[in-house]
């Protein structure tokens, strides 16, 4: 055999044990994991095992990696992961990815934390600087556009005479993924009470109900191998939402109390609280050209244009992130590549 002959058999015999080798690997990734990679979230990936005898919650880790196989308590400061008392006490929460931790945390929005969207409407981005996006009394604006990910937001709002622009708040959110819509909205209230459920929760137009007993959680039951919770952070009005692999939100419903009308002079009307969204975002998986007033602040790149040091730095782009409502995809600047099923809205 001459030394051509010899040299391109050894080259073929390498690539047939490396697609071998993919193949292989392939296959027991398939074996290992009922669940394709992007869903296996494996921050909440754990048993619930039998709490201590002094009441804390503990847990055996599953996902892969360092924290298999390891068990995880919640400390005395937190026991519960679901506190009855939710505005008193911290919840417990659990991480079993590379973290391998528990923390103490409010089951609230942080409007101050990475990812917020509260008041009128300001913002804190992934880059960490906060700013202001007005948008317009009704209409709908891109949050997050991404490959498979689109956030819409309605807003609501007032113009006393004398002002040039609209006063807003974020009055509805829409979570559209795969083949469906997910949507969270204050109810129009005249008056504010604690006690009254003002949050709508929607699954693909259906309004659904979220249990205050028990786990006091929703599940979805049709949204394919994607693993989709809602469970509550209080008796009302606030919630928390998983969508594995794509995004949490933290969400409060809280209204605009009489103090607060007079020292920013909103000049709303007697027979409206404007009850909004307070919410707190948590991503994963975002491409490096995610969109959306939010989303493009988690780009690798970016550096935001907004002037520091005032007090309201304001953010523009109304033209590139409106929507024709707030269920559609589709601005100047969306990538969504998914298709939500508008039938079912």
């Amino acid at each position: 055999m001459d030394g051509r002959r010899y040299s391109f058999l050894l080259v073929a015999l390498a690539l047939v044990f490396i697609s071998m080798g993919a193949s292989l690997a392939q296959g027991q990734g398939k074996a290992g994991n009922n669940k394709k990679a992007p869903y296996d979230a494996a921050s909440t990936h754990y048993e619930v095992l039998k709490p201590s005898k002094k009441g804390q919650e503990k847990f055996l880790c599953l996902a892969r990696g360092a924290c298999n196989g390891k068990h995880l308590t919640c400390p005395s400061q937190c026991p519960e992961r679901k506190p009855k008392k939710n505005k008193k006490n911290k919840g417990c929460f659990v991480d079993c990815s590379s973290k391998c931790e528990v923390t103490c945390k409010w089951r609230k929005p942080h409007c101050n934390g990475y990812g917020s969207l509260c008041y009128d409407p300001r913002f804190v981005g992934g880059d960490g600087v906060m700013f202001y996006f007005h948008g317009a009394k009704g209409g709908n604006f891109a949050i997050v556009s991404d490959d498979n990910l689109q956030i819409n937001a309605h807003f609501i709002g007032t113009r006393p005479q004398g002002r040039t622009r609209d006063y807003t708040w974020v009055q509805a959110l829409a979570v559209m993924f795969d083949r469906h819509t997910l949507v969270l909205a204050a109810k129009r209230v005249s008056q504010w009470d604690d006690s009254f459920e003002a949050l709508i929760v929607r699954w693909d137009g259906e309004e659904v109900n979220v249990p205050t007993d028990g786990d006091a959680e929703w599940r979805a039951t049709d949204s394919d191998e994607r693993e989709v919770v809602i469970e509550r952070t209080d008796e009302t009005n606030g919630v928390k939402v998983t969508v594995a692999g794509l995004v949490e939100l933290n969400v409060k419903v809280r209204a605009i109390g009489e103090e607060e009308n007079k020292v920013h002079n909103y000049q709303l009307p007697a027979n409206d609280a404007f009850a909004h969204l307070e919410t707190q975002f948590k991503f994963t998986n975002l491409t490096d050209l995610v969109e959306g007033v939010l989303g493009k602040t988690y780009q690798p790149d970016y550096i935001s244009p907004v002037k520091r040091g005032v007090p309201m730095p304001m953010m523009g782009g109304e033209d590139n992130y409106q929507t024709p409502s707030l269920y559609s995809p589709v601005c100047k600047a969306c990538k969504f590549k998914g298709q939500v099923d508008f039938a079912s809205i």
